[in-house]
């Protein structure tokens, strides 16, 4: 009665013995007794779960849905481009610089005139850049052409960066026979096996776990490179997107997901899309160290890809970056954005938040630039762009035959059934199929 009597009343109870983190319970005491229990378990601060040591509390406390105090943005140059931090200055050479600075003026040059293209009717399709340049090229300089990128639809830069050529972009998009695609994609669906660029798919976020796989294997291979994934805001509302950084996590994939929050997933607003504080805090959630930069900030988007790569790769283990910017174009040929959001609103951060803007005003500012070599870069990327889209209009077109090759080597059954039946109805109906295929 005394042992029941002190196992209800735990300040005085029978003497306990600790041995190597464990509790052990006097041989008088019935572990069997529900006042035993309770009182061993008074007694213990943590337990080892199988999730990881956790300590007890007696406070009832709910985590709350999102801290009071937002993940702060990292930035170096501000709106007038100057810099806030002098340790930058020396981090990137003028040669890297001017080659950032140049890819971001031509990529812009080449989005307006295949954007006007596509309202011509030479092109199919068209999705730009406007706006998000600096993530573009910054995060293509601070990376090795031997890291492999799987991205979206809106990072042609990593590609233009890396050497793929206007008149590689123009083949793909008039979808000619001498386009790597073979005009089986749709326009800026790039790839290169030579630049390690997957080629784009069109469903969100499908990338993502495919990038965590890529990246495993270069882990097990023991490679000195990384995986880059880029991403936008509406891809975290994908199950993919949750499942392919919880694989990361759990296998310390050298992978670093980019994601490019610019304010919409078409007309989608990000107030819609998640209440908690932006993408960066959901990589922490899955145990990711991640990090907020200013996505219109060249400086700052270098500086804080290249650290990432080198933690991927030195550490083995995977890191989220959110960069903040905004979708200055519609969000296809597809899309009229005025209808969901005001002129004012885009016009502003098409003028205020200009990411090249910035950047110009920076190197001008350090003398590796001046009105003359903008203005003769500005004339010589429109020829370029020009000359490449009249000699992609003047390729053929690929021949009937290619929408059934370059899957397998030997053409399967079902494949030359739809081949000849295709052919049948073309012979039937030529009025409904265009002039200019080879058959």
């Amino acid at each position: 009665m005394a042992a029941a009597a002190n196992a209800m009343n735990p300040t005085v109870g029978p003497t306990t013995l600790h041995l190597h983190g464990l509790l052990f319970v006097p041989h008088c005491m019935h572990i069997g007794n529900p006042a035993t229990i309770l009182f061993a378990l008074t007694l213990m601060q943590d337990m080892d779960f199988p999730g990881g040591k956790i300590s007890f509390t007696t406070t009832k406390s709910f985590l709350p849905g999102s801290s009071e105090e937002r993940v702060p943005c990292y930035r170096v140059l501000d709106e007038e481009g100057y810099s806030s931090s002098n340790i930058l200055e020396h981090v990137i050479s003028k040669e890297v610089a001017l080659k950032m600075y140049s890819g971001m003026v031509t990529l812009q040059t080449m989005d307006k005139f295949f954007y006007e293209a596509q309202r011509q009717g030479r092109l199919s399709f068209y999705l730009t850049s406007f706006g998000e340049e600096a993530i573009n090229l910054a995060s293509a300089a601070a990376l090795s052409i031997d890291d492999v990128i799987l991205a979206q639809y809106r990072e042609p830069g990593m590609l233009l960066w890396r050497g793929f050529t206007l008149q590689d972009f123009a083949n793909q998009c008039f979808g000619n026979n001498a386009g790597h695609g073979k005009g089986r994609q749709m326009p800026i669906h790039y790839g290169s096996k030579n630049f390690n660029f997957i080629t784009i798919s069109s469903p969100l976020a499908t990338q993502l776990p495919q990038a965590v796989g890529v990246a495993y294997s270069l882990k097990m291979d023991k490679k000195d490179s990384c995986v880059v994934a880029y991403l936008g805001d509406g891809s975290s509302s994908e199950g993919d997107f949750h499942a392919a950084l919880n694989f990361a996590a759990v296998l310390d994939a050298p992978v670093v997901f980019i994601c490019r929050n610019n304010g919409w997933a078409i007309s989608t607003p990000v107030t819609d899309q998640f209440r908690s504080d932006g993408i960066v805090v959901k990589g922490q959630a899955y145990g990711i160290s991640s990090i907020r930069v200013d996505g219109n900030d060249a400086l700052a988007i270098y500086d804080v890809v290249r650290s990432a790569r080198e933690i991927a790769i030195n550490e083995q283990r995977p890191i989220l970056i959110e960069a903040m910017t905004y979708r200055v174009s519609h969000h296809s040929t597809s899309d009229d954005s005025t209808k969901y959001r005001s002129t004012d609103e885009i016009e502003y951060w098409k003028t205020i938040h200009s990411p090249i803007t910035r950047f110009r005003k920076w190197v001008e500012r350090k003398g590796w630039w001046s009105d003359k070599e903008e203005s003769e870069l500005h004339l010589d990327v429109k020829k370029q762009v020009k000359h490449a889209m009249d000699e992609a209009e003047k390729q053929e077109k690929p021949p009937l035959r290619d929408m059934f090759t370059d899957v397998y080597e030997d053409l399967p059954s079902n494949l030359v059934e739809q081949e000849t039946s295709l052919r049948e109805t073309i012979q039937r109906h030529p009025q409904d199929f265009p002039k200019d295929i080879p058959l």
